[in-house]
């Protein structure tokens, strides 16, 4: 874990400009967590085969994500209401006790139900907190240094289904599915635990009374990107990477892989390739993304992202695609933290919690719009050519990201449902008259989805690598 040492705080006795020992113990807490959840995921999605079949697996899909996505928005609202502290201890403590009853009822019933009602509820709470989750470290580090806390909470992202998949395998393959729910269980205690203890003396927003209600006030991230043009660019950047990297990776891949006789271990080596590359770039950041220019983190990157994805459909062997997706990932540790620290920096502090749910949404609901448009397109065009316009669409985020550079972080305005204090960025000083330098989820999820662009938030698995932005 990265470390500071006392010298960094301020001259006046202040706190520290960014306090490692509580962003340790998120960062050691929530790593904890994921990989529970890549244990689980790999040990559900197994059982629903032995039960149902391919069926079986979309309905367990399908009752995770679609919960998920659609409580989303309402957990921005939820979050800038009652404070990241208040939603993430009640949202964690029902989670516990969803798996910690769900690993008594699967331990004594072999059905699909109960882990269709455990998919469903757990796609809820995790809907609910995201946004929560996302606003934790902008109250522990100052704006300058949420390069690095975000870097460092991208590495464990990273580890996570590392470590977590075939654990989860392991288990399945030896044991039962109650066993995978166990450690679960006990790995969203360890959560728990570390977020008592980080979110401490993390007060609620106090309440204007009168207030807007939180239907009303689950729109503010649509409207925030109206109104706000570095978060809308920055959207846009992170949309298209994920939009771009979604169906190369979970079915141009393996398609590719098949029509050149590769044999199936060629995609294993062409993912850890990627994670690896990502691996190496977010434990750097961690240490020194203060110190890399904000242009070369958000938009050199980005396009760096871009002709990756391009190269990688014209390269004619394991190896070289191997060598491309390694130099991607790299590009991916660079520009996923750097996405969700302009999305801090720049959200008004009273609404961060709808800021981050909308860039959370965008990676989360991506994925299968991504597969169904460019799997569409491929039975027309061909694989490669589809392949093609995938990294075009790319192209079109470091040109978002020099748009949204290009415009300084708005002065709060006064507004009944939000309390804003202007707090002026560093690194935005430098990005005012060109992406010139200046001081980063999830995704996210186990399969990439390219901008992973992902959210700072405490992302759950969706697929096989980690997005690129979240």
């Amino acid at each position: 874990m990265a470390t500071t040492d006392v010298s960094e705080a301020s001259g006046t006795g202040g706190e520290p400009p960014i306090q490692w020992k509580r962003i340790n113990a998120l960062v050691a807490g929530q790593g904890a967590s994921m990989g529970g959840d890549f244990i689980l995921l790999i040990a559900m999605g197994w059982t629903a085969i032995q039960l149902g079949g391919a069926g079986a697996v979309t309905t367990l899909m399908l009752a995770a994500t679609i919960p998920r996505a659609l409580m989303l928005i309402f957990g921005g609202a939820v979050a800038d209401r009652f404070g990241p502290r208040h939603v993430l201890l009640r949202t964690n403590s029902a989670r516990l006790v969803l798996l910690a009853v769900g690993t008594v009822v699967v331990h004594s019933s072999q059905s699909l139900a109960p882990l269709v009602v455990i998919s469903l509820l757990d796609g809820l709470l995790f809907g609910l907190a995201s946004p929560s989750a996302g606003s934790v470290i902008p109250h522990l580090a100052t704006r300058d240094q949420l390069p690095r806390a975000n870097s460092l909470y991208a590495m464990v992202t990273r580890i996570a289904p590392i470590i977590g998949s075939p654990l989860g395998a392991w288990m399945i393959a030896s044991g039962e599915l109650w066993r995978a729910l166990l450690v679960a269980t006990v790995t969203c205690a360890i959560s728990l635990g570390t977020l008592f203890v980080v979110t401490k003396g993390m007060e609620p927003p106090e309440r204007t009374p009168g207030g807007r209600s939180l239907v009303r006030s689950s729109g503010d991230g649509l409207r925030l990107l109206v109104s706000h043009p570095r978060l809308r660019w920055t959207f846009v950047a992170a949309l298209c990477l994920d939009m771009a990297f979604g169906w190369p990776i979970d079915v141009a891949l393996p398609l590719l892989v098949q029509e050149n006789g590769w044999g199936v271990h060629a995609i294993g080596v062409i993912i850890a390739s990627f994670s690896t590359g990502a691996l190496v770039s977010s434990a750097l950041g961690a240490f020194l993304a203060h110190r890399i220019p904000l242009v070369v983190r958000f938009v050199v990157s980005g396009g760096g992202i871009a002709v990756g994805i391009l190269l990688m459909a014209l390269m004619p062997s394991v190896l070289t695609i191997a060598v491309t997706g390694a130099a991607v990932g790299l590009m991916t540790g660079l520009n996923g933290p750097a996405i969700v620290t302009v999305y801090q920096q720049a959200a008004p502090q009273g609404r961060m919690g709808s800021a981050l749910a909308t860039l959370t949404l965008a990676s989360i609901g991506v994925g299968p719009i991504s597969i169904a448009l460019f799997g569409g397109l491929s039975l027309v065009i061909g694989l490669k050519l589809t392949w093609l316009v995938c990294g075009t669409v790319a192209l079109v985020a470091p040109v978002a990201a020099v748009l949204a550079l290009r415009h300084p972080v708005q002065e709060p305005v006064a507004d009944a449902g939000a309390r804003e204090e202007p707090v002026p960025s560093p690194e935005n000083t430098d990005a005012r008259v060109s992406p010139a330098p200046a001081s980063d989820t999830a995704s996210a999820s186990v399969a990439v989805s390219a901008s992973s662009s992902a959210p700072a938030e405490l992302p759950q698995p969706r697929e096989k690598v980690a997005s690129p932005v979240l």
